[in-house]
């Protein structure tokens, strides 16, 4: 390896998505001199094969929806199918018009910027392009890759991940859709946008199992309404070719059959073979182990965003790389505090959430210091005009904050960000109620939420 020791990096970045991008532009506005290297596209999966593509075909899909539906507002249209070629246009231009403008912000800032496949090399260096790239600090940002299961491979064909649903020529005619968290509804949600016949196969007892139960079966009930079928609480077996498509079978001897089979049952860390382990860096499933300031157990090594075992969120990446060009800097930091972070789902309805669920809260605080309430968006003005429906649940600790804001419905991913200024500055309903919320807007659902748990509803009944 040739090596230019007269060039030491403040900040050395392996990986350019969400997370070492972040760090990168951070770092740099604090007067760090960082070198940033990506064997891909700058921008990462979020950019490129995540959150913006797959926000894309579902408004397409929700501009299908709405010519098919627009009678009902008394509007005529005609909907004559889906153009895949031109939703691929549309959204590719909606990627190249960020990524363009992403190249620029890293080239405004003086970073170094290296397209390369690097590999670690030390606890000071990364190998790449046939050169040793040095820094006193390196962050490993190498991201993540769909999974599957043994036994399940992706071939790209009939058995398709997030990455080739993405690229899709077609209007599936079927699909199963194994995986019933974000990815999975979020595609189920789309294709039947599009016109498919779509079944989603999950293994625990609910759709977005994550989520407050009650968000779950607001959700299921949708779906239901939509014509999107699942099987939930029972484990997939085996996938195998038919003669025109595929056939799941699953543990208890269920079968299904479409004509593709999406494999979403999440991500997997891309941490093999870049030589994280050869050089001392703690592991676990191939995740790079951190604490609470990112920091790996190698003094000079740090670590973001879906490698480390945090929420695979492209806005927890931006924070956790933020973190780490602010610590590096000198800069008092605090840890990310996960449970205070926005979480979104954003098939039709959306579902959005920040703090904890009842179940959760719970069983931190017990459960009789634990009330909730719901508020229905039938009583919003706005939400009736969108023909949504769904509702706003709160979760708080018996006369003191509310620890978890939970919404289902159009748009609802639009409201969490004052959600998540309630939740994080432990914000008591009262005060929350005091607040005058636009009228007639979604936003004031939560307002009137607020409102019914201070003991002073408006349009609900006590």
């Amino acid at each position: 390896m040739a090596n230019d020791a007269s060039t030491v990096f403040d900040l050395v970045i392996l990986g350019g998505g969400s997370g070492g991008y972040a760090a990168a532009l951070r770092g740099a506005q604090l007067g760090l001199d960082v070198a940033l290297i990506e064997k891909n596209k700058l921008g990462g999966t979020c950019l490129h094969n995540g959150c913006i593509p797959t926000k894309a075909l579902l408004h397409a899909g929700e501009v299908a929806d709405q010519s098919r539906e627009s009678e009902q507002f008394g509007v005529k249209t005609s909907f004559e199918g889906v153009d895949m070629a031109g939703v691929h246009k549309y959204k590719d231009e909606v990627i190249a018009g960020l990524y363009k403008g992403l190249q620029g912000l890293v080239a405004s800032r003086k970073i170094t910027y290296i397209e390369g496949e690097g590999r670690l090399s030390s606890p000071t260096s990364v190998d790449v392009n046939g050169q040793r790239v040095q820094g006193r600090h390196i962050l490993l940002a190498t991201g993540s890759v769909p999974k599957t299961l043994p036994g399940l491979e992706i071939d790209g064909n009939r058995i398709i991940s997030s990455d080739h649903a993405l690229t899709l020529d077609r209007v599936p005619k079927s699909a199963i859709v194994l995986g019933g968290g974000v990815i999975g509804v979020e595609f189920a949600s789309a294709w039947k946008s599009f016109g498919s016949e779509v079944t989603v196969i999950e293994g625990l007892k609910h759709l977005v199992p994550v989520e407050d139960e009650n968000s779950s079966k607001l959700l299921e009930r949708a779906f239901r309404k939509r014509g999107i079928k699942f099987n939930l609480g029972t484990f997939f077996q085996k996938a195998e070719y038919t003669q025109d498509g595929v056939k799941v079978t699953l543990a208890d001897g269920k079968e299904f059959e479409a004509e593709i089979l999406l494999v979403a049952i999440g991500r997997g860390p891309v941490s093999q073979g870049l030589g994280y382990e050869e050089n001392g860096v703690a592991m676990d499933r191939g995740f790079v182990l951190v604490d609470e300031y990112m920091r790996t157990n190698v003094p000079t090594i740090s670590a973001v965003g879906d490698l480390v075992p945090t929420l695979q969120l492209a806005h927890v990446g931006f924070a956790e790389g933020i973190l780490v060009a602010e610590r590096l800097a000198g800069l008092k930091t605090v840890p990310v505090d996960y449970d205070g972070v926005p979480r979104v789902t954003y098939c039709h309805p959306e579902v959005a959430s920040v703090g904890l669920t009842e179940a959760k809260a719970k069983e931190v605080y017990g459960a009789d210091k634990v009330v909730s309430i719901k508020f229905p968006l039938g009583g919003n003005g706005k939400s009736r005009i969108l023909k949504t429906a769904g509702e706003i649940k709160l979760v708080q600790v018996k006369d003191g904050a509310v620890v978890g804001v939970h919404m289902v419905g159009d748009r609802m991913g639009e409201q969490v960000g004052e959600a998540q200024l309630i939740y994080n500055w432990e914000a008591l309903p009262a005060e929350v109620a005091q607040l005058i919320h636009a009228h007639p807007t979604q936003n004031e659902a939560l307002g009137e939420a607020h409102l019914a748990l201070a003991g002073k509803p408006l349009h609900m009944h006590d």
